[in-house]
């Protein structure tokens, strides 16, 4: 009895120091960094197989600066050997629905898979050579099928993961005047997108009353999530509310009046000149062509020109426009975005590798907090931020499972009690989710350890057979779970059936005669307890080292089950012992 103690004690310490998966769980530091790779989010981040790189350029760029940014980017991804295609587009597209503005670029990034695969994205095995440690080629050049080669890897020696790959795109897509972004995913995006408008898994919301302090606020705010101990300094971008230049024609309007001209006179020519005006149409069949007329495009490129522009005066001479107006570039906003009738900035920002968004954006939420507090940092009046991403759904789904993992227990225990009408027996087997809830978080412990099952059988490595990395705390996690608590049960009520009817059928008038009876009971048990958890543990083998589509959300779910299964074959030890303990005690009583 003194093992299933002690398990469920290290399962409630590996709980514990899972960062606070519950409200009321406080997290030990020490205890934290025992056990990492535990953080919460939502739900694992399926393996895409490309990237999108989303950075941005400065407001003032043009777009001919845009396009060789855009270009030189795509042609250093494209030099990385892991990288397949690289496809990027700059601006928006010719339609309302497109919002972006023209320093936003989108970049598409697909990269090779680390083993060549088939179409339904499972591994396909090449003739190996060990002795020559090469693979077996064709005449063409081409690698020979082989069902009991080798896979054949395309990643580079250090590259591991695909955070890697990405580590490499960020360092060659660096440009002068071009932002950084995020690890991003085509499809995740576009959900993240339609959820929060972001371009980021986190961020923060700046709500201002003008655009001069909302500008300014996102740039301070930006300086300080680059010093935030959980952010990667090169993810944090905060939106240029104000720095496109506009050009502006203050017309004077004594000087126009001195000269006899109109108002309406002066803007007709500066329309007509620079903006153009229809002078016709050309019919060519069907076709229709408006005729436009304006200055010749040397004439009007550069405020110079613009300032020759000459402006007829009823006295007969013509006047430069300089003479008349004023004219200059001014800094105005590139895009003008409002929620909940304030004026809004996006500061995105990305975690450090290896911290779950949770646990990043706490730590931000405190860093704030304390540089507020300090008074390195003060909000001007009227602004206010708030913390938007793919977390909140995290949370809304942690509130949901206070309500259903309670529940869960509830009404298996309501079963239980249905079945044996008895509490005691009901506790002795309701007792084996307890171990086998301590075997699912151990489990997810090794799989983060670096020791666990780091051996290689038959010339593979089995962390590499069964992707063995450590998990967060998603919804994927708490599903297995679930699915848990509704059969560690099976084990012990296989047992305890058996001895209730064995007691029902024979009275023993003596502790050594319920001893005896107990061990008989068990022993006989014992065979269908173990083909019952070993169906479910052989089950999910081909599910922890599946490497298809689906994979990343379903090792997951499979990991709490395959540990608790493995752990609550304790049960076949423990409900005999402990019914035992009850029937002597009963006995003693009479």
């Amino acid at each position: 009895m003194l093992l299933p103690l002690l398990l469920v004690l290290h399962g409630l310490t590996i709980w514990l120091g899972a960062e606070r998966v519950l409200p009321w769980v406080e997290a030990d530091s020490a205890t934290a960094q025992r056990y990492p790779g535990m953080g919460r989010e939502f739900m694992p981040a399926l393996d895409e197989g490309a990237f999108l790189l989303m950075p941005s350029l400065m407001p003032h760029a043009s777009i001919a600066e845009a396009l060789a940014a855009l270009q030189q980017q795509d042609r250093a991804i494209a030099a990385i050997p892991e990288v397949r295609s690289v496809v990027g587009k700059v601006g928006r597209a010719d339609t309302a629905l497109d919002p972006a503005p023209l320093g936003m670029i989108e970049t598409l990034i697909q990269y090779h898979s680390e083993y060549k695969t088939d179409a339904a994205g499972n591994r396909q095995y090449f003739r190996y050579d060990s002795a020559e440690e090469q693979f077996f080629r064709d005449s063409s050049g081409k690698l020979i099928a082989d069902p009991d080669g080798r896979p054949y890897r395309q990643w580079r020696e250090h590259i591991n993961s695909p955070d890697d790959i990405w580590l490499e795109i960020i360092q060659a897509a660096q440009l002068p005047g071009v932002t950084s972004a995020p690890k991003l995913q085509p499809i995740e995006t576009r959900q993240l997108m339609l959820q929060t408008g972001m371009r980021a898994a986190m961020g923060i919301k700046l709500a201002a009353p003008d655009l001069t302090t909302l500008g300014q606020t996102a740039l301070q705010l930006e300086q300080i999530l680059r010093q935030a101990p959980a952010v990667l300094a090169k993810t944090v971008n905060a939106e240029r509310v104000v720095g496109q230049p506009y050009l502006e024609i203050h017309p004077d309007r004594a000087e126009i009046a001195r000269h006899g001209l109109s108002m309406q006179q002066v803007q007709q020519t500066i329309a007509t000149a620079i903006g153009g005006m229809d002078a016709g149409r050309i019919i060519d069949g069907r076709e229709r062509y408006p005729i436009r007329v304006r200055y010749m495009r040397e004439r009007r490129d550069t405020l110079e020109q613009l300032a020759d522009v000459l402006v007829d005066t009823p006295a007969g001479y013509p006047l430069p426009l300089t003479q008349l107006a004023e004219i200059r570039y001014q800094r105005g906003p590139q895009m003008i975005r409002s929620e909940n009738t304030f004026l809004t900035a996006y500061v995105t920002f990305g975690g450090k590798p290896g911290m779950a968004e949770v646990e990043v954006v706490n730590a931000v939420a405190a860093y704030l907090d304390q540089q507020r507090s300090s008074g390195a940092w003060q909000l001007p009046a009227g602004v206010s931020y708030s913390f938007a991403g793919s977390f909140e759904q995290q949370q809304q789904a942690a509130t949901t499972l206070l309500w259903v993992v309670p529940l869960a227990l509830i009404i298996i225990f309501m079963l239980l009690y249905l079945q044996f009408r008895r509490v005691s027996t009901t506790m002795m087997i309701f007792s084996s989710i307890a171990v086998a809830w301590a075997g699912g978080f151990i489990m997810l412990d090794w799989f983060g350890q670096s020791w666990f099952l780091n051996v290689s059988l038959l010339d593979t490595n089995l962390r590499e057979l069964f992707q063995l990395q450590p998990y967060n705390l998603s919804i994927a996690v708490w599903v297995g779970f679930l699915a848990l608590f509704g059969i560690a049960v099976d084990d012990g009520i296989v047992m305890a059936s058996y001895l209730k009817q064995a007691f029902t059928d024979s009275k023993p008038g003596s502790k050594a005669e319920v001893r005896t009876l107990v061990l008989s009971a068990a022993a006989k048990r014992i065979r269908p307890c173990l083909m019952t958890s070993a169906t479910t543990i052989l089950a999910l083998l081909p599910v922890l080292s599946a490497t298809g589509r689906g994979s990343d959300l379903m090792i997951p779910m499979a990991i709490p089950t395959f540990g608790g299964m493995l752990f609550v074959l304790l049960s076949v030890f423990m409900v005999p012992v402990l019914y035992c303990a009850v029937e002597e005690r009963k006995l003693r009583s009479k």
